[in-house]
C-alpha cells in the first residue's frame, strides 16, 4: 500500500509511534492524516504543522472510535488506512509478587485500549470499505504479542489477544481486499517506555520513534503482515516455538534477575 492521496487514522496520535508515523505519512504524501488521541491538544500539536485534523478519542470507548470514523469520513472522504496505535503501559510489576495482581482495573483497561479498541475500529470500518472495495489496518501491538512482557501478564496477555484479533481479522477479510499489518516492536524511545521499569524490552536497544515509522512505511509498502523494527523478534519467536519449556525457563531467570535488581 502507497499512502500518497490516502486519508489516514493514527490513534494515539499525539506522542510517540503515533506522532512520528503521522509525521511519516504526511511526508509520503497522504491527502489528510487525522490524529486521534485523547489528549486533544497534544492531537492538535501534531496534527496542526502537518495541516491534518486533531479529534479527541479514548480508545477503550466505542463511542470515541466510531465519532472518529463518522467525522474523518464526513469531512474528508472514506478511511483507506485505520492506524490502532494508542497504547498503555500500566499494572507493571517487576517483582511480580502475584501474576493475577491485586485487582481487575489494569485488566480492564489494558483490555480496552489493547484489544477492545481493534474491536471497535474493525467493527465499524469493515462495513464501509466492504462496500467500497477494501481497506487497510495497521494495528500497533508489541513484540510482548509475539514473545511474553516480563513484569507485567496484564500488559502481555492484552498483546497477545490483540495478535489473535489481528489474525482473524486478516483471515475472515482478506477477500474483502481488506488487508491487515501489525507492528511488534521491542524497545522504542517513547514517553510510555520511560515510565515503566526498565526490563528485557530494551535488551536490544531502544529505536527511535522516527525509525519505527519508516519500517511501517516499508511494511506497509510490502503488505507484510508483521512489521518487526527489531528483527531479531523473528529469532526469539522460532526459539519459543522449538523448545516452549526451553524458552520458559530463560524468561523465568530474566525474572529472577529483576526480582534480584529491584529487591535490594
Amino acid at each position: 500500500m502507497q499512502v500518497t492521496g490516502k486519508i489516514v487514522v493514527v490513534t494515539g496520535g499525539g506522542n510517540g509511534i503515533g506522532k512520528a508515523m503521522s509525521e511519516a505519512f504526511h511526508r509520503a504524501g497522504a491527502a489528510k492524516v487525522v490524529v486521534a488521541d485523547i489528549d486533544p491538544d497534544g492531537a492538535r500539536a501534531v496534527a496542526t504543522p502537518i495541516g491534518g485534523a486533531a479529534f479527541k478519542c479514548d480508545v477503550g470507548k466505542e463511542k470515541d472510535i466510531l465519532h472518529v470514523i463518522e467525522e474523518t469520513e464526513r469531512q474528508f472522504g472514506p478511511i483507506a488506512l485505520f492506524c490502532s496505535n494508542a497504547g498503555i503501559g500500566g499494572g507493571f510489576d517487576p517483582m511480580s509478587v502475584n501474576a493475577g495482581g491485586s485487582s481487575d482495573e489494569p485488566w480492564q483497561r489494558s483490555w480496552a485500549v489493547h484489544v477492545m479498541a481493534h474491536v471497535y475500529a474493525a467493527r465499524h470500518l469493515i462495513p464501509r470499505m466492504k462496500a467500497r472495495g477494501g481497506g487497510y489496518f495497521l494495528n500497533t501491538i508489541s513484540a510482548a504479542g509475539l514473545l511474553s512482557q516480563v513484569g507485567s501478564p496484564a500488559y502481555s496477555t492484552t498483546k497477545h489477544a490483540a495478535v489473535g484479533f489481528a489474525e482473524n481479522l486478516a483471515i475472515s477479510h482478506k477477500a474483502d481486499n481488506i488487508k491487515v499489518s501489525i507492528l511488534c516492536p521491542q524497545g522504542v524511545d517513547t514517553n510510555m517506555l520511560r515510565s515503566i521499569p526498565k526490563g528485557p524490552q530494551s535488551g536490544d536497544g531502544d529505536l527511535s520513534p522516527e525509525q519505527v515509522a519508516q519500517d511501517v512505511l516499508k511494511g506497509l509498502e510490502e503488505e507484510t503482515f508483521v512489521i518487526l523494527p527489531h528483527p531479531q523478534v523473528l529469532g526469539y519467536m522460532r526459539k519459543k516455538t522449538e523448545n516452549y519449556d526451553r524458552w520458559i525457563s530463560g524468561m523465568a531467570k530474566i525474572q529472577a534477575k529483576m526480582r534480584e535488581s529491584y529487591g535490594k
